[in-house]
């Protein structure tokens, strides 16, 4: 496990939700070069999806823009050495 204390940025996720979200991240971190940003991504991902269900989404990298839809109570944006990691479970919505 890394040493390095998560920052978080902004999240509306219950405490529970956001420990897995960074114990998710810091072993990806371990398993993966840190430059491998898709698979630390995936490692999280598929964590969520089989703790979770079905339906998450998730970014790393160090520099990055974003504009989604969430589901409340499933979004988390945090950094972990040098990299920033956003975590949510996108929004079903209906168009007229």
């Amino acid at each position: 496990m890394l040493e390095g204390k998560a920052m978080i940025k902004e999240t509306d996720m219950p405490v529970k939700m956001q420990i897995q979200a960074m114990a998710s991240a810091s072993q990806a971190l371990d398993l993966y070069d840190v430059f491998d940003c898709i698979s630390i991504a995936t490692h999280i991902k598929k964590e969520f999806d089989k703790i979770y269900g079905g339906g998450w989404q998730c970014v790393v990298g160090s520099n990055f823009g974003c504009f989604f839809t969430h589901t409340k109570g499933t979004f988390m944006y945090f950094s972990l050495e040098t990299l920033n990691f956003l975590i949510f479970k996108a929004a079903t919505s209906s168009y007229s």
